[in-house]
């Protein structure tokens, strides 16, 4: 692409956990590379979303929620949210418009208050409000942080995104394409595939289950008979949690397999075979051998 005006950089999005993140990742780049959950803390990794334009080409960073670290996945989690701020042009603080500012909010704005690059206040969730609320909730955020921009959106609808792509698209340096123009995400096919069976593993499972379970995809590279044969295993911490992810008669399994199934085909646009196998590893969330091993590498971010 020849254009001496084209711009590219990296937008991060931050905020505290289960804003929308994630869903406005999604919408932004048009396909599921960012995996969705109602429950808190989905995101464990910061994911890479590609989007380009004639205009521009912008790399989102979606970040793990900033939360108060209980353990070693925890602390991974929070330094790659925080890490990412010295890492990007433009910052995106997302917050929702449901809910009132909390400690976690005023925890992520005291951080962008040093920080020398644009911050726009993303508010999302303006679907599930009355407009006449929004203004005081604006002038409560202005009142914190003097934003580049302030975006009411609506990640789930659609509302006001693309007017925040083009303002976006201006705000970037001028700069090259660094990705393919059909390319979406820079994470390997592995890991996107990892992550849309731990949604389904949220979806299916009780609350004493998510944060407990990490998916490791052992192989995806043979073909039999036409079909792709993906093998992963779905690590837990405790007996207990084995067993309500394979359910009675592995029932819930195969409703995970089933499900996952589904996702990974319309991500990959073939056919694939997947076997699914639930270990027991111990206390995983507090093993960096462990963690390192399933891509959280806290030394990455150093």
């Amino acid at each position: 692409m020849e254009n001496n005006e084209f711009r590219s950089g990296f937008v991060g999005i931050i905020g505290r956990p289960n804003v929308g993140k994630s869903t406005l990742m999604n919408r932004i780049i048009g396909e599921k590379i960012a995996i969705m959950s109602e429950k808190a803390q989905t995101t464990r990794n910061n994911i890479n979303g590609i989007y380009t334009s004639e205009k521009a080409q912008m790399v989102f960073l979606d970040t793990p929620g900033v939360h108060k670290p209980k353990n070693q996945l925890d602390d991974f989690m929070s330094k790659s949210s925080l890490g990412m701020l010295n890492q990007v042009d433009v910052i995106l603080f997302m917050v929702s418009a449901e809910d009132k500012m909390g400690p976690g909010d005023r925890f992520i704005l005291n951080l962008l208050q040093d920080v020398k690059k644009p911050v726009y206040l993303i508010i999302n969730k303006i679907d599930l409000v009355h407009p006449d609320d929004l203004l005081a909730y604006i002038e409560q955020y202005r009142h914190e942080l003097d934003f580049k921009e302030v975006y009411p959106i609506s990640a789930i609808q659609g509302n006001n995104v693309e007017e925040l792509l083009d303002q976006l698209g201006d705000e970037l340096p001028v700069g090259p394409q660094f990705y393919d123009e059909d390319q979406l995400t820079d994470r390997p096919e592995y890991f996107v595939v990892a992550e849309l069976i731990r949604e389904k593993i949220l979806e299916f499972t009780h609350d004493e289950i998510p944060h407990s379970v990490a998916v490791l995809v052992n192989q995806m590279s043979e073909r039999i008979e036409g079909k792709l044969q993906i093998d992963a295993t779905i690590f837990v911490e405790r007996n207990s949690q084995k067993a309500i992810v394979i359910g009675q008669g592995a029932s819930l399994l195969k409703r995970i397999g089933i499900k996952s199934r589904q996702e990974i085909e319309n991500l990959l646009g073939e056919k694939i075979n997947l076997k699914l196998w639930v270990k027991v590893q111990k206390n995983w969330r507090k093993d960096p051998l462990f963690l390192a091993q399933s891509g959280y590498n806290p030394k990455d971010l150093s």
